[in-house]
């Protein structure tokens, strides 16, 4: 489906990220890796996505907080690929605190991971989009993209913020043939909702089973985790030739949450 195709996907050496990386390279893309931890862990996993399905796996260590870095990286993509068809901001940081708790660089720290950096991914992959007319754009923003809870304000304002650079792009890319679309999830099972089942579970001494029911999905409808294999399909459909007419549209795959 995305032979002779290439794609960057930022925070993808784990959790939401990798599962698209690999789901886009299933499908014949060759890709770019982006994101912190153990080095060794991700050769491994480099090397295994590239023995696996056949494609070119690299990986750029940038830290996309930093414009000049994700500048470099977008470069480093079109030097080993040729070309960059296929972004997905998918890099994404948290912190809760009430409002007038709420530290100054933190709020700097979400911004400039959670929105900012898809900004400067945009910017440095368009113009070789708009020169070969073709270009998919994926912004991996929330639930909280569409709709609030309290205590974190950076992370429901970038995440809204994604929501609505996502639209401005689509209009402004529409004539090359880029689409631009953000997908919402709800609570996905990743490492990092694992840890904090744990640590909520502590913290109200209540069994785990019962942090899921009561604390993470007591808003969607449906009382069970977002896979990490469905937004991966989800992602490659919009990917695809398929969704040439789609976009500007923020995808809610969250359970019935924001139903409410």
């Amino acid at each position: 489906m995305l032979q002779h195709k290439s794609a960057v996907v930022t925070g993808s050496t784990s959790g939401i990220g990798l599962g698209i990386a690999r789901a886009l390279a299933r499908s014949g893309a060759d890709i770019m890796l982006n994101g912190f931890g153990n080095p060794a862990e991700i050769e491994f996993t480099r090397g295994e996505m590239q023995r696996q399905f056949g494609t070119r796996v690299r990986y750029s260590t940038a830290d996309v907080s930093r414009p000049e870095e994700v500048r470099a990286m977008i470069a480093a993509a079109e030097t080993a690929f040729g070309k960059v068809d296929i972004v997905v901001n998918n890099a994404g940081i948290q912190h809760v605190a009430p409002i007038e708790e709420f530290a100054d660089e933190r709020w700097d720290a979400v911004m400039a991971i959670n929105l900012s950096s898809a900004f400067h991914v945009i910017k440095a992959a368009a113009p070789g989009m708009k020169a070969r007319r073709f270009g998919r754009i994926i912004n991996v923003a929330s639930a909280h993209g569409l709709t609030a809870s309290p205590f974190k304000s950076a992370y429901v304002a970038a995440k809204h913020g994604l929501v609505g650079l996502s639209k401005t792009v689509a209009v402004e890319l529409a004539e090359f043939g880029i689409t631009s679309n953000t997908i919402c999830p709800g609570y996905v099972k990743t490492p990092l909702v694992e840890q904090q089942i744990a640590d909520q579970a502590r913290a109200h001494n209540i069994p785990p089973e019962q942090v899921v029911r009561e604390v993470m999905l007591s808003h969607q409808a449906r009382k069970s985790f977002v896979e990490v294999e469905e937004l991966a399909a989800l992602a490659v459909f919009l990917a695809s030739d398929a969704a040439a007419s789609m976009t500007g549209t923020a995808l809610a795959m969250d359970g019935g949450w924001t139903l409410h």
